[in-house]
């Protein structure tokens, strides 16, 4: 009798502890997924504004050249990195995207450079219109990678931290990258450079 009854219990015990354990698969998996469509919501975020960046770019460049035909090649390089940026975006490799967006923000800060050398151009009011729609983009950009990186950030900890990193390896959740952009319209070098020059004329 007192056998049964031991069975019974170690049958029930484990009967409990096998449903707390299903019930807390299930809890964890759920943080994990919802940790992950925060995170890829962040990133359609950050996305939308890259690519209101890429659509503004042609017409910035054509306005630059209306003023400087014979700088062909930093417009050669701004349009072909716009282009490489958004081959990048289109694979979903946030590193490889990070690489090609700075690039392009280092070439549109040498056009910018070509604008401080053309004061018809930095008065021309539809070069000011761009600049302001771009300065307001990127602003937009810095807000949406910060939400993105807080999501990748909670993310990444629950795929490493004990004993939700189980799960995360059951079920093939992959820790993400951090986005990190430089921006254009900020700490403009031309600036510098133009001083630098006139410093070394006297």
């Amino acid at each position: 009798m007192i056998a049964t009854i031991s069975t019974q219990m170690v049958l029930v015990l484990t009967e409990v502890l096998g449903v707390g354990l299903l019930a807390w698969l299930v809890w964890a998996f759920n943080r994990l997924v919802r940790s992950r469509n925060l995170m890829l919501e962040g990133w359609s975020g950050i996305d939308v504004q890259l690519k209101r960046r890429h659509n503004l770019i042609p017409n910035l460049v054509e306005c630059v050249r209306g003023y400087s035909q014979h700088e062909k090649t930093v417009l050669a390089e701004v349009v072909r990195l716009r282009g490489q940026a958004q081959q990048d975006e289109q694979t979903e490799n946030r590193r490889a995207a990070a690489h090609s967006e700075n690039a392009l923000t280092d070439h549109l800060k040498q056009l910018f450079a070509l604008a401080e050398a053309y004061p018809d151009l930095k008065a021309d009011s539809n070069y000011r219109q761009l600049m302001e729609q771009l300065t307001e983009i990127e602003d937009q950009i810095q807000y949406s990678r910060r939400y993105y990186n807080g999501a990748v950030r909670d993310y990444n900890i629950r795929c490493q931290a004990f004993p939700s990193n189980i799960v995360a390896g059951l079920f093939k959740f992959k820790q993400a990258s951090f986005f990190e952009i430089e921006i254009a319209t900020e700490r403009q070098a031309p600036k510098v450079e133009l001083a630098q020059h006139g410093e070394a004329g006297k």
